[in-house]
């Protein structure tokens, strides 16, 4: 350990750094917890596979308790549309300290599995009859808290949601805690903004096309607040709301949004599932991120992403959690993939080129796009980022004989046996031998709450 109290410098055989293993390498965390130049003394060893924390780009954590409750099928064709009755049911049970409770042990689990931030999609503002709370961003304030609880970097992207469908139709009765008006949204933004910190970033989530009316849509544009931060958006995740964009607006989602918006690098068009070749072009082209969360979107029945033309076409992309029915960056990655090889009837899909890994590929496009849609210093170890680090188990038998050819594809392909064994996140150890230090007080409030819902 570094003599220095200010500077603590690490050692690691294999060390993920600038996209690739680097042998023996050391990094060093200042007292902020970002990275530093490292110093000339003896550091600590960490182990064989140390990597950057992988940044979750897409999260409403909320659902987490709801995981399994909607596997029982209803009447008719059951779909996306069918789930989101039981959600809104669901989420009208919630409140700020259940919020909180759910959120906590969530952002516990997301560390454990090696996630170090969380893009929070947050959209259960009010009281569900619609009344704000006395305090009126008090649910994101328990997201906020819990995300401190944990010690994981939160990007809070509070959403605008205003009506319940293309042709403009008010709220329903369990949409309403979800509503504002532009203004009343742009006042919580300011506040919410006022609150940013090294690990607090607040940027904007416009929920969908189909939830801000037409007539709304310039002046949200044209805010002082959407001139700075980046700006999330669900966009074309099913083929009905392919079909209702193109009947009410005369467009596609995608196509629309470009014609309307200034969409860059700030952007995170997040699911983006159902895309002619022209949009897929566009997206990759304009800087935007695609933000892919292949576990919720297998589990919804969306449909495949164009992973492959949007790989050629030098597209970003980021990989989310969104409902957590999963909490595994390893299997998100790995089911991006697997979709691939299952519509295509091919193998290594993400790999473009002779001889790269499907593993290297995935991980590096994910840690870069992430970052981007997190809009936080973070998914490389190098000077001035956040010290976010996750060191794997180098006794695992899963990575048994393995050299830097083939670590990163055994880690994402080789077996269900979690080998994130150390987290640290903004320089400070969260996770140490696969326990995180407060999972215990965390896991029992999470328990209480929701044996709490089950009796409402």
């Amino acid at each position: 350990m570094s003599t220095n109290a200010a500077i603590r410098t690490f050692k690691a055989r294999q060390l993920w750094q600038d996209a690739a293993w680097q042998g023996d390498a050391v990094f060093a965390v200042d007292e902020r917890g970002y990275l530093a130049a490292a110093g000339e003394d003896s550091p600590h060893y960490l182990g064989s596979w140390v990597l950057p924390g992988m940044p979750n780009l897409h999260s409403h954590a909320f659902q987490r308790a709801m995981a399994g409750l909607a596997e029982r099928r209803g009447p008719g064709d059951d779909s996306f549309w069918t789930w989101r009755e039981t959600m809104y049911s669901f989420a009208a049970r919630i409140d700020p300290d259940t919020l909180q409770a759910i959120a906590a042990q969530l952002y516990v689990e997301m560390l454990k599995a090696g996630y170090t931030q969380v893009c929070e999609f947050h959209y259960l503002h009010h009281q569900p009859d619609g009344t704000p709370y006395a305090q009126s961003e008090a649910m994101s304030l328990a997201l906020i808290e819990a995300a401190r609880e944990a010690g994981i970097a939160l990007t809070l992207l509070p959403v605008l949601y205003i009506s319940g469908g293309f042709d403009g139709r008010p709220l329903s009765a369990r949409q309403r805690r979800f509503g504002h008006d532009v203004d009343s949204y742009l006042r919580l933004l300011g506040d919410l903004r006022k609150r940013e910190n090294d690990q607090l970033r607040v940027g904007v989530a416009l929920h969908s096309l189909r939830a801000i009316p037409e007539s709304a849509w310039r002046g949200v544009i044209d805010s002082q607040a959407l001139q700075s931060g980046p700006i999330h958006i669900h966009i074309a995740e099913q083929i009905g709301e392919v079909q209702d964009c193109l009947a009410t607006r005369g467009a596609r989602p995608v196509e629309w949004l470009f014609e309307h918006a200034p969409v860059d690098r700030r952007w995170c068009l997040v699911h983006a599932t159902h895309l002619t070749e022209a949009e897929t072009a566009q997206i990759a082209r304009s800087g935007a991120v695609a933000g892919l969360c292949p576990t919720t979107e297998a589990n919804l029945g969306d449909g495949l992403f164009p992973l492959a033309r949007y790989l050629d076409a030098n597209g970003t992309l980021g990989i989310g959690s969104d409902s957590h029915i999963s909490i595994s960056p390893v299997e998100e990655l790995r089911w991006l993939e697997y979709g691939q090889r299952l519509s295509t009837r091919h193998r290594n899909v993400a790999a473009r080129h002779a001889g790269d890994s499907v593993g290297e590929t995935l991980w590096r496009a994910a840690l870069q796009g992430g970052a981007q849609a997190a809009d936080l210093p973070i998914g490389a170890l190098r000077t001035g980022a956040r010290a976010d680090v996750i060191v794997l188990d180098n006794e695992s038998p899963l990575l048994a004989a393995r050299d830097a050819r083939s670590a990163m594809d055994s880690y994402l392909f080789a077996g269900n046996t979690p080998l994130v064994r150390d987290v640290m996140a903004g320089g400070h150890w969260v996770v140490r031998d696969f326990r995180h230090h407060d999972e215990v007080r965390i896991a029992a409030r999470y328990r209480a709450a929701v044996e709490r819902l089950a009796q409402q």
